[in-house]
């Protein structure tokens, strides 16, 4: 017979050792991996770089939700080189146009809006610091992502250079 008196463990719960006291960024890291964003990095990483704070922490958490310094370092390195590669400030958007041509596609973070062209019956973007107003995106990515229609999104897109008319 069990006692009363004393706790019972809950499956539904994580299992947690009450034996030794868990340091709580180890429990946070092992149970929300790649949602966990420590705010000193999201600094360290924003005075370089002029994109919105949640996008800077959407990759802090992909690639530094860890409590080990050798992979949060990692993970810095990686964060600054996406930026550095894919981040399209205004300036530089015939630069990153003239790659999409000279390469076939190219990999771009920038705010997209799409809007439905009723007269060709397809969607398409605009990317907003690229400056590309009428690229064809497909209906299932839409569909996927709503909120493209609804003011747009920031994403890691990968721009397609457009296929010749023939």
């Amino acid at each position: 017979m069990t006692n009363p008196m004393e706790p019972t463990r809950m499956e539904a719960f994580p299992r947690v050792s009450f034996e030794e006291p868990a340091d709580l960024d180890t429990l946070l890291n092992t149970h929300f991996a790649d949602r966990v964003v420590r705010k000193d990095l999201t600094q360290r990483v924003k005075e370089g770089a002029n994109v919105p704070v949640y996008v800077l922490e959407y990759l802090l958490g992909m690639y530094c939700a860890s409590d080990d310094q050798e992979v949060i370092d990692q993970g810095l390195k990686n964060v600054k080189t996406i930026l550095t590669d894919n981040y399209v400030r205004p300036d530089e958007a015939e630069k990153v146009k003239s790659l999409v041509r000279e390469r076939g596609s190219f990999k771009v973070i920038d705010r997209v809006t799409v809007r439905l062209n009723e007269k060709q019956d397809c969607y398409e973007a605009a990317f907003s610091n690229l400056g590309i107003k009428d690229a064809e995106i497909s209906a299932g990515i839409v569909k996927e992502h709503e909120k493209l229609l609804v003011g747009g999104i920031w994403v890691i897109a990968t721009v397609t250079a457009p296929r010749p008319k023939r």
